[in-house]
Parts: structure tokens; sequence; C-alpha cells
């Protein structure tokens, strides 16, 4: 999984906590030069700087670090929306935080997306694998090959995924599903631990699965 001592540091749902992810940023013990930033997708929505969340992370790529996106169900619905496509349904699932975000200090207080951010959104990936993880926003639908995987589930599927003993070779590291604490057993870890509800946003370190939370 790592060579030279690289380490992998996988950071789950944002939603526009900005300011949690530069504490989180701040405390895990990253090298620019050697480890791996993976961000497991919804970077947007509920929160209260999606387009602060989304600037923050281009500039990490723009450092030139090594530094891979993956693209959630939040993100899905924002690119929806700007093709004007279901509208209401981003709206009322925590789109609407993200519109404000982009339309303060805009001329009318119109939503104006960068094309820079739009194309962070085209640019995102449907998973992530090494030699020893798979990294997703949501999960893998059980008995399904990863490249088979429905878009629905990869970036929508909860119980049926976090239920299942079904072994993909590899262990999962998700996102999406919120828990008061890191899920972990033998075949999946998730780290998306509420932080735009109240709860922590966190990091898990690998290989060693060092977790790190603010």
């Amino acid at each position: 999984m790592s060579d030279n001592g690289r380490k992998i540091y996988a950071v789950g749902d944002i939603h526009g906590m900005l300011v949690k992810l530069e504490r989180l940023l701040d405390r895990i013990p990253f090298r620019d030069d050697r480890d791996r930033l993976v961000f497991l997708g919804d970077y947007v929505d509920r929160g209260p700087d999606s387009r602060g969340v989304v600037h923050r992370v281009l500039q990490l790529v723009a450092r030139g670090l090594d530094v891979v996106c993956l693209r959630g169900n939040h993100e899905v619905m924002m690119e929806n929306y700007l093709k004007d496509e279901d509208v209401a349904f981003f709206l009322v699932n925590g789109g609407a935080s993200t519109v404000h975000s982009y339309s303060v200090g805009n001329e009318e207080g119109r939503c104006v997306v960068p094309d820079t951010h739009k194309s962070f959104l085209r640019g995102l990936k449907k998973f992530y694998e090494t030699d020893d993880y798979l990294f997703v926003h949501a999960g893998f639908r059980p008995g399904v090959p990863v490249a088979d995987q429905a878009d629905d589930d990869v970036y929508w599927i909860r119980d049926e995924f976090i239920a299942s003993d079904y072994d993909f070779g590899k262990k999962v590291i998700f996102g999406h599903t919120p828990f008061l604490k890191p899920f972990v057993d033998r075949r999946k870890i998730g780290i998306d631990t509420g932080a735009v509800y109240g709860n922590k946003l966190t990091c898990v370190c690998l290989p060693d699965e060092v977790f790190y939370s603010v």
C-alpha cells in the first residue's frame, strides 16, 4: 500500500464546514512531499461555506500535493442543479446553503459558480483504488464487481453495503453514512462522523488505521 513510507490520509464528508477542514489539515501529520490526501466527496451542501471548501481543496491541488478527489452524491446533485435539472431536490437537500455561499458578494446576490469549480465537479472520480484499499463515497453493491457498479450505488448506497460482509478483495474506505465515531470492521472503514450535524470531521491515516478528528 505504501512505498517509501508513504501514507494515505482519507478525509470524510466536509459539507461546507471550512473551519473544521482547516483545523483537520492543521492537525494531521501530512508530509507534502510523500503522502497522499483522498477526499471521499460531499464537499458541498448543508454547511455554511461550500464555496470555501472547494476553493481550499483546489488550493491543495494547485500546490502540487498528491490529492485524489472523489465525487459524492451532493456533487451529483449540484452538477444536476447547474444543468437546471432536479433543482428543487438539490435545494431541499442542503443545496440552498451552497447557493448562498456562491451568491455572497456577487452582484444582485446571484449564484455564480466559477469555471474552475465547475471543472472540479466534472473531474471528480467515481472511486479510487490502490493495491490494498478501495475508496468510495457511499459504498458498493455486494456481489457486483467494482468496475460494474452502478452510479446510484457508488453515490447513494447505505444499509445493503454496510451490513454486508462481502469481500471486495480490498478494505473499503467510505463516507456518506454518518456515525458518531468511525465505523470499523474487517472489510470496511466508514469515516463520515457527521461534521455538519455538530459532530466531528474525521480523517483516517492508512495503513496505520489511526484516526484524526476535530
